[in-house]
């Protein structure tokens, strides 16, 4: 198992550790097993049950061979896939086979499996927030994140750091440069597409604290050239190509020489960074006069890049960010625009896999929520929908570390330290986000080691080319197979009419939009997900003996 530790040994009722981790520990005189995940899910831990053992590993490649048969497909998954972009945990998309939750640790004895969490999410409900004056907040957030930094700098081997130009990589290496005992160096990676691109900022900051740095390009036949080898990483279907430039990215760190890098994931979830959460305070103000034409065009400052026309915007706005509108006061409220435009790709799903799904993904959502989340604030609600689903189950998985382990590279994440959440989650929703300036605190706390420009500069998401990537002027001949209607009838995951029109859309050079967008790299990435793991699993998963595949790091215990 895999564990980047700093602090005190593990106590069983309270977990003292600090860092990222999944551990195994075998008591031989009473039999029992413990499997234990880091807090936030930066370390992958699965585990299935086969012949009444218990066989674990932190790749589900490494218990496929001990199936003995090809794996299915968890239906349940695959509806939340397409809802919330991963599985509810401890689900995975193939049909038992679990993951320990994060922060989670289960236990097994004579056959009896028990799971507790001894860790999550939480912040003060009827206002009980951190009353200390802002500059003291400030100061403190300042100290936290100098020290997160630096114990993440501990190590045998060098350690690097991403740079994607972004407010949060350049607070990081801004504080190696300024903190760190070890040389600062640094990785990014630019696309040819100016929109996408973020290379002006990344050599702001390049040449403000002089780093060693190394670049990568990606383009678009890039990513279509590396999509398979991803999906083989992933273990799983993806609805974006964004993993795919960080795939090449974690190789160049592996040329370089480098094992170890710091990235800045986790702090749009932890210090309220993201668009969503101005969505959630502007949508919560127009629904206290959700007649008015007025409020919904305050949602045109968070996307200046959106053309829209004025006779568009009120029409466009409501369609979209109107969902939900009626209640305000759902849990779920922040994340209903989103969830319910990426279920739109359900409508490409075959008849036979509608039938086999019984669970509505959102109901399930709804029922996993903690009870204290009723009196929480609705921006701590929404920080708690994106760090349990999003960041956990995508960004830290299938972008993050599939993506950096695939070339040996380990992250490390100082925003996830949990002194900082549980710092942050006592901060009151106004610091974090004055009006609509996203991770406030943040900013005050470290303008003095960042420039302006970068400090004050619109969010841009990391985005990469989804559907350009596959169809320029000659498209790879897997897609055309993978997405022909003898294949996608075959495999009985979609409606291979629907796929066809898609597709016929698409090279006729038709506008695409988001949900396109996402159905396409989604219902191509399942069916690359089949052929690897399902049709050809005779061929890429050799059924091992016992000992072949303790020595491949899976282990198996009786259950």
């Amino acid at each position: 198992m895999s564990a980047t530790m700093f602090g005190h040994h593990p106590s069983l009722s309270k977990c003292q550790l600090n860092g990222q981790f999944s551990i195994a520990i075998w008591d031989k005189n009473e039999c029992k097993l413990l499997l234990v995940r880091d807090r936030t899910g930066i370390i992958p831990l699965f585990y299935t049950i086969v012949n009444s053992q218990i066989i674990f590993a932190s790749e589900i490649k490494a218990l496929l061979p001990l199936l003995g048969k090809p794996p299915t497909l968890n239906t349940q998954a695959l509806d939340q896939i397409m809802t919330f972009w991963s599985p509810i945990s401890p689900e995975t998309i193939f049909q038992d086979i679990f993951e320990v939750s994060p922060g989670y640790k289960i236990e097994v004895q004579n056959g009896i499996k028990k799971s507790e969490c001894y860790w999550n999410w939480s912040f003060p409900g009827n206002n009980l927030y951190n009353t200390r004056p802002e500059n003291e907040q400030i100061e403190e957030l300042h100290d936290i994140l100098i020290d997160a930094t630096k114990i993440r700098l501990r190590s045998d081997v060098p350690v690097g750091a991403y740079l994607s130009g972004g407010l949060d990589s350049s607070v990081l290496v801004a504080l190696i440069h300024h903190y760190g005992d070890v040389p600062l160096r640094t990785f990014s990676i630019g696309f040819d597409d100016d929109s996408l691109d973020e290379s002006k900022y990344q050599n702001m900051m390049i040449h403000h604290i002089k780093t060693e740095h190394s670049h990568i390009n990606c383009y678009r036949k890039t990513i279509a050239d590396n999509f398979i080898q991803t999906i083989w990483n992933t273990e799983t279907p993806i609805l974006r190509t964004a993993p795919v430039p960080m795939r090449l990215l974690s190789d160049l760190v592996h040329k370089q020489g480098y094992k170890v890098v710091l990235t800045g994931e986790g702090s749009d979830e932890v210090l309220g960074g993201y668009d969503i959460f101005k969505e959630t305070k502007i949508r919560q103000f127009w629904a206290k006069n959700p007649r008015s034409s007025l409020r919904p065009t305050l949602l045109k400052r968070l996307y200046p890049y959106l053309d829209l026309t004025k006779s568009q915007t009120v029409f466009y706005l409501k369609s979209f960010f109107g969902e939900g509108l009626e209640h305000p006061e759902s849990l779920l409220f922040s994340h209903l625009p989103r969830w319910s435009t990426t279920a739109k790709c359900k409508e490409f799903f075959s008849v036979d896999l509608k039938y086999k799904i019984r669970e509505d993904a959102m109901e399930k959502m709804l029922n996993q929520l903690p009870a204290a989340i009723e009196n929480w604030h609705f921006f701590n609600r929404a920080q708690y929908l994106e760090a349990k689903s999003l960041m956990s189950g995508y960004l830290l998985t299938s972008q993050g570390d599939r993506m950096l382990m695939s070339n040996s590279v380990e992250g490390r994440f100082p925003f996830l330290d949990h002194r900082v959440i549980e710092f942050s989650n006592k901060i009151h929703p106004n610091l974090k986000m004055k009006v609509l300036n996203e991770k406030y605190l943040l900013k005050q706390a470290m303008k003095q080691y960042i420039p302006a420009s970068i400090i004050n500069r619109h969010k841009q998401p990391y985005r990469a080319p989804d559907i350009p990537s596959f169809f320029t002027t000659t498209s790879p001949e897997y897609v055309m197979e993978l997405l022909s209607e003898e294949i996608i009838s075959k495999y009985n995951y979609f409606d291979s009419g629907k796929v066809s029109m898609l597709c016929k859309k698409i090279r006729h050079g038709r506008a695409i939009g988001y949900k396109d967008n996402m159905a396409f790299v989604g219902i191509l990435s399942t069916q690359i997900w089949h052929h690897l793991f399902i049709e050809n699993y005779a061929n890429n998963f050799k059924t091992s003996d016992e000992h072949q595949s303790l020595s491949s790091g899976t282990y198996v215990v009786g259950a």
